[in-house]
């Protein structure tokens, strides 16, 4: 019994010893990793504090090389390299990121959506072109089915929720579409404005379209008061087909500039290369008959609205939205395509260009990142 008792002692003090010492181990840890992480974070503020100034005079620089009106290839190409190293480079993260806007901040609150690891930054912007390749087959099958029910089952009549799920689905697609977009810009992707405010209108204007009053089959002359419904329906289905060929061209293009070295895969994707330049020889002037047939639909539903077919004010205001999406989308796309063709011309003659050829597009977007997307 006394043996028992005097070894049940002797390991208790074994195992007091024990957790004693890897306490210590882990205070010992805690310390190294404290001062690592100090060490790190000095290290990195004074890094960024050096890229800030140099960011801050490279802007300098190039405002007195404007002002002076000079005309020196060496100083724009040695500006351009080094403009290109601190947005594209590793410098690039330590910069200051884009604010976060008071969409974000209204959905998900003030928290950082940066995210440091580059792996995460390519995890987000491939998730972004699935999540747009599954949205592009519901954005296009989803209408084309109500159409074709409506013809064969519904005796030329929509019934009112299939309709409006619908409508509930595009209210979801272009929040989530504008929220996905917004978290991109936070991570460095060049994405112009005007196509996160397409967005909002589209946000808007399918809001608006679930308080339409669906005239169903038990009115009379229902299909005449379906004809806003029809009209936007036709529009979502050029859309969608359009989003579907904008989707893979982006893709490819995206791709072939990671392929060559030219882009990293956070890129807006812009230009042309052998490999997709016949798409976009077919893709550019779908964009711009989307941008008219847009308006076209929009100056409909003020029309059918002005003369009695459907009076609800929800028709006019969808008809104000897409005239002036349409505009917008038409003159962002145009100057997108002048400020690409200027940028290829200036690097024909840059000495520099296979350097330069490294930095993203001076246009902020695609002229292919646009209306698809809405």
């Amino acid at each position: 019994m006394g043996e028992e008792r005097k070894g049940g002692v002797g390991g208790e003090e074994e195992a007091a010893v024990a957790a004693a010492r890897a306490a210590e181990q882990a205070r010992e840890l805690q310390d190294a990793a404290a001062a690592l992480l100090t060490r790190t974070r000095a290290e990195e503020e004074a890094l960024r504090r050096r890229a800030a100034a140099l960011q801050g005079e490279l802007r300098r620089l190039r405002k007195e090389a404007a002002d002076s009106h000079a005309d020196s290839d060496k100083v724009e190409e040695d500006l351009d390299r080094a403009t290109c190293l601190i947005a594209d480079g590793d410098v690039a993260s330590l910069l200051p990121s884009k604010t976060h806007g008071t969409f974000l901040k209204m959905f998900l609150g003030p928290v950082n959506l940066r995210a440091t690891r580059k792996e995460v930054q390519l995890k987000v912007k491939e998730e972004y072109n699935s999540y747009r390749d599954r949205t592009a087959l519901l954005f296009l099958g989803f209408p084309v089915i109500l159409l074709f029910l409506r013809q064969w089952l519904w005796n030329g009549c929509f019934p009112a929720l299939p309709v409006q799920l619908y409508q509930a689905w595009l209210l979801f697609l272009y929040t989530t579409l504008a929220l996905r977009e917004n978290i991109l810009r936070v991570n460095g992707s060049d994405i112009r404005p005007w196509w996160i405010l397409h967005h909002y209108c589209a946000m808007l204007m399918a809001l608006i379209s679930l308080t339409w009053e669906i005239k169903g089959q038990s009115q009379p002359d229902c299909a005449r008061k379906q004809r806003g419904v029809e009209l936007f329906l036709c529009w979502a289905i050029m859309q969608g087909f359009v989003m579907m060929l904008q989707n893979r061209y982006q893709r490819q293009r995206l791709y072939t500039r990671i392929a060559l070295g030219k882009a990293k895969r956070m890129d807006v994707v812009w230009g042309e290369t052998a490999g997709v330049e016949g798409q976009l020889l077919l893709l550019c002037p779908l964009l711009f008959l989307l941008q008219g047939f847009e308006g076209y639909v929009g100056f409909l539903l003020l029309r059918t609205a002005h003369t009695g077919v459907i009076p609800e004010w929800q028709v006019v205001v969808c008809g104000i939205l897409l005239i002036a999406m349409a505009i917008g989308n038409f003159a962002n796309t145009v100057d997108t395509l002048m400020t690409k063709s200027r940028f290829k011309a200036k690097m024909k003659k840059s000495k520099g260009k296979r350097d330069l050829d490294t930095c993203p597009s001076p246009t902020g977007s695609s002229p292919t990142d646009s209306i698809a997307k809405a």
